[in-house]
């Protein structure tokens, strides 16, 4: 019987995880299907309980909807219970498995396919939503320098910085108080690159050797990228490989198998170029 996931999202057009999905499949020869759903912004458990009554097996979880995902979920894994946030739920009978394979795969993307270290490397984490939940204990794990977290709001970053206290070092801040900082690596977790736009980055944060990194991704390069190469950065990566990393790591946990990646990533790029 055809095993039937999905990644639940608003907006949804943009994405390419059935893409990647049905590709692990034809790798693994795996019989499933895959697809996009959009789903209303106050109706995002509906919609999911509507998916599982059809016969779903699995879903992915992108923005705006991992928090609540978290609250969703009826169990966690170690790693999603810590971010407290889910962008991966498996179902059984009546049980929700939520994980989070954000982080690994962003960090497998930075460490494997970019060939950048993470460990004593200063790094600047922007965001303090879902998107930013799911990948700080990864990050630290790699022991950074040091992960500052910058928000908007900065109550929200120093909520994350209380969080995460015990798993390594890491520090709150407002945007504007980065000046005369600068960052071996920067990235970029809002979700400002869905609407064309940049958070108030002052100047001077990028360096000739920064890794800018956007996990948003699109056919242009995002505002943020562009900013970042405008202030001098030479290495640029938006989220694809993270995607693909964290899709393989979500295939993994439905299906026991772990994909190649690798010609995935290539082929993706090279439909963008």
């Amino acid at each position: 019987m055809t095993n039937r996931y999905a990644v639940i999202g608003n907006p949804i057009s943009h994405s390419k995880s059935p893409q990647i999905h049905m590709a692990f499949a034809r790798q693994t020869d795996q019989d499933m299907q895959y697809e996009a759903l959009l789903a209303p912004l106050d109706g995002f458990q509906s919609a999911v309980n509507a998916f599982r009554l059809q016969g779903g097996s699995g879903m992915n979880v992108t923005v705006p909807f991992k928090q609540e995902a978290y609250q969703l979920a009826t169990d966690l894994t170690e790693r999603a219970r810590i971010a407290g946030a889910v962008n991966t739920f498996k179902f059984e009978n009546d049980r929700i498995l939520g994980d989070n394979t954000d982080g690994a795969g962003l960090v497998k993307d930075i460490t494997v396919n970019l060939k950048t270290p993470i460990t004593n490397k200063s790094i600047l984490l922007m965001g303090a939503g879902g998107a930013a939940r799911g990948v700080i204990l990864p990050l630290l794990e790699q022991q950074p320098a040091g992960l500052v977290i910058a928000n908007r709001t900065p109550h929200k970053a120093q909520i994350l910085q209380q969080q995460f206290a015990a798993f390594g070092r890491i520090t709150a801040r407002e945007y504007l108080a980065l000046s005369g900082e600068s960052f071996d690596i920067i990235i970029n977790a809002t979700s400002a690159s869905l609407n064309d736009a940049l958070p108030e980055l002052p100047p001077g944060i990028f360096t000739h050797d920064t890794l800018a990194y956007d996990m948003m991704y699109s056919i242009e390069p995002t505002r943020f990228l562009n900013y970042a190469a405008q202030q001098g950065a030479q290495q640029l990566a938006d989220g694809i490989g993270m995607l693909v990393e964290q899709a393989a790591e979500s295939f993994y946990l439905w299906r026991g198998i772990r994909p190649e990646t690798q010609n995935i990533i290539a082929n993706l790029k090279k439909s963008d170029a």
